[in-house]
């Protein structure tokens, strides 16, 4: 890695260190510290999703028009000052304000350090790239909560905002770390204001791979990410009679598998075709789902059916340790030059949509009618394997099959001296 990527590694692991502070924590905080209700909590869960929603179709023209860092450095900012707000509010109207401003500057840093890291790395080593960014994602969001869990205090206020006033200076933190990358120059969209406005979507629209790309990773995003904390723990505590140490247990494993499995998925991801990658992991996570039907439906004992809660959260894992150094780079290579940023913030925005449409399906449906939602969702999977391969066939070799591209460019390249070789 060059001294860019490495501190672009750094920013990831600090946001996500960051964000583990408060992240669990947030229901609690707003639902009973602050004395706001349910109802507020959940409206505070909805506004992170809709600010998302509304900030990232203009994030990727940003990103496009002016580079990623400068809008990643505003979005740092921007986050800070939400999360300190958060921890100073005490009204529901300023803590829903907080929380908008808060889930803006988050939204619009994803696409923004996607793009840095396709900027800063070649074909070769972008698989690689991505499954750091995952892995270290992972790592911080699990210290950071650890961490977060043995400082906050429900029956203190101001345990709470001590925690929020650290993720806002792990932010700004970031702003300083940031702000030293020396970025590679790459091409950047300089058209006029009047084209600007639709001709990024319009093209992107027109890319067919790419649209079948997002209706993919709608379906990865809601049959997986979108279940988590919503519909799966749901099912658990009710059909399946999972304790919340338990929860926790699985919700562990998970992290536990991409951060154990990540580096030695990648060896086998990145000698495959991407497509069937991605099959194999709708293929795992429909195993998965019957898994958590066993645990839930299969009348073992509360021992069996923990074991089999926990095992489903690890699948998972692997799913989502082989998704990790495939899904961005295919963004990346399906983007035309200087056309990353739209890209990836449009990929984004496909991710926030299903995250919030995931969890209002799920939820409801995991904790009363246990039978067809272990059915509806393992459909789902099974689903993901048709789209993927579907997929593979719009793609060129170079897009699917990067390694193997590379092996017959290198092996056209060794002609003897004095010939040309036919692929220049």
């Amino acid at each position: 890695m060059g001294a860019a990527m490495r501190r672009i590694h750094v920013g990831n692991a600090l946001s996500a260190f960051g964000l583990g502070f408060t992240v669990p924590y947030l229901y609690v905080y707003v639902a009973q510290v602050r004395g706001l209700g349910a109802m507020t909590a959940g409206l505070v869960l909805a506004v992170f999703a809709v600010a998302a929603l509304v900030v990232l179709p203009f994030a990727g023209r940003a990103i496009v028009r002016r580079g990623p860092l400068p809008v990643l450095l505003v979005a740092l900012v921007t986050a800070a000052v939400g999360a300190l707000g958060l921890g100073l509010s005490s009204a529901a109207a300023a803590v829903l304000l907080s929380a908008a401003v808060l889930g803006a500057g988050q939204a619009v840093m994803q696409p923004a350090l996607a793009t840095m890291i396709v900027d800063c790395s070649a074909t070769e080593t972008r698989s690689r790239a991505f499954a750091t960014q995952f892995f270290l994602q992972n790592l911080g969001l699990g210290v950071g909560g650890l961490i977060g869990g043995h400082l906050v205090d429900p029956t203190r206020a101001g345990s709470f905002t001590l925690l929020f006033s650290l993720e806002a200076a792990m932010f700004l933190l970031l702003v300083v770390v940031m702000a030293t990358v020396r970025m590679p120059h790459s091409p950047r969209i300089t058209d006029t204001p009047a084209q600007s406005a639709g001709a990024g979507w319009k093209q992107l629209l027109g890319n067919r791979a790419m649209v079948q790309l997002c209706v993919l990773g709608f379906v990865l995003f809601f049959a997986c990410y979108g279940q988590f904390e919503s519909g799966l723990s749901a099912y658990g505590v009710e059909a399946a009679g999972i304790s919340t140490s338990a929860l926790g247990t699985a919700l562990a494993a998970n992290t536990l598998v991409i951060v154990v499995a990540q580096f030695a998925v990648l060896r086998f991801v990145e000698r495959r075709k991407r497509s069937r990658v991605i099959a194999s992991v709708g293929l795992i996570w429909a195993v998965a789902w019957g898994v958590a039907g066993y645990a839930g439906l299969g009348g073992g004992s509360q021992a069996m059916a923990t074991a089999a809660f926990v095992s489903t959260y690890a699948l998972f894992g692997l799913g989502e340790a082989m998704l990790s150094p495939t899904l961005a780079p295919l963004v990346a290579d399906l983007a035309p030059a200087g056309m990353a940023g739209q890209y990836n913030s449009a990929f984004a925005l496909v991710k926030q949509l299903a995250l919030a449409v995931g969890p209002a399906v799920g939820g409801p449906l995991g904790a009363s009618l246990h039978a067809p939602y272990i059915v509806i969702f393992l459909l789902f999977s099974l689903g993901i394997t048709v789209l993927a391969v579907r997929l593979g066939r719009q793609l060129t070799e170079a897009q699917n099959h990067p390694s193997a591209a590379r092996s017959r460019v290198v092996a056209q390249g060794s002609a003897p001296a004095g010939q040309v070789p036919a692929h220049v």
